[in-house]
C-alpha cells in the first residue's frame, strides 16, 4: 500500500465515523445493525483495511444514507 492509499483509507474512515455519529450510532450499534463485526467497523474507521463495496453499501443502508455520502470526503 502506498502513502496515497493510506490517506484515502484514513479519510474514508474519518468520514464514516462522522456520519455514524451524526446518525446517532455507536460502533457497537452499527456493527450489530449491519451484521458486520465490531472489529471490522473499527478497522475501517481507523483506515487499517480497504473495505469492499458490498460492505460500504451495507453500512449506508444501515445508516439510511446514500452510499455516495460515505465516499464524499
Amino acid at each position: 500500500m502506498n502513502f496515497r492509499d493510506e490517506e484515502v483509507l484514513y479519510a474514508f474512515g474519518e468520514n464514516l465515523k462522522k456520519l455514524r455519529k451524526k446518525r446517532g450510532f455507536s460502533q457497537e450499534k452499527l456493527a450489530y445493525s449491519s451484521n458486520i463485526s465490531l472489529s471490522q467497523i473499527a478497522r475501517i474507521e481507523t483506515g487499517r483495511i480497504n473495505t469492499t463495496l458490498c460492505t460500504i453499501v451495507k453500512i449506508a443502508e444501515t445508516l439510511e444514507i446514500d452510499p455516495a455520502e460515505l465516499l464524499s470526503f
